[in-house]
């Protein structure tokens, strides 16, 4: 597996696209409380905050997309692992790079994904605030959370 940055004038539609379908298909997987009509619903929002995000780093092994993760500031705004490679220690690799390179200390967590709230708390991640809707007030409680 091979990490890198994507600037942001290579965030072309094929880029966008192909990480696009790597967070559908960790959505399918991880977050079984969603609808087929919220997937569609957040799709958009998905394909505009790859373009625009401050920070995208992606995990691959040659031609495929494994993972990707976007930061913000000091946020971990996205993290998606294809469920082909769930359980490969990728995302805690991207986690601990954007910690140590990017010195991100925050990230939100949806509530009703326990696995991925196992996951921040065991790198490190303690709640300090519980939100009953997400960022686009759907009713999907986030936890946010700190290291």
């Amino acid at each position: 597996m091979k990490t890198y940055e994507i600037n942001k004038n290579e965030r072309i539609p094929a880029v966008i696209d192909s990480l696009t379908c790597v967070w559908e298909e960790s959505v399918r997987a991880s977050h079984t409380f969603l609808t087929e009509s919220d997937i569609a619903n957040l799709k958009p929002f998905v394909r505009e905050a790859l373009a625009g995000i401050e920070t995208l780093v992606v995990a691959h092994n040659g031609n495929t997309y494994m993972a990707f993760i976007g930061i913000q500031g000091n946020k971990i705004e996205m993290l998606f692992v294809s469920p082909a490679h769930f359980g490969e220690g990728i995302g805690k690799h991207l986690v601990n790079m954007a910690i140590q390179k990017y010195k991100t200390t925050l990230v939100d967590v949806n509530e009703q994904n326990p696995k991925a709230t196992g996951f921040y708390k065991h790198l490190g991640f303690k709640t300090f605030r519980r939100d009953d809707t997400d960022d686009q007030g759907n009713p999907f409680p986030i936890l946010r959370m700190r290291m």
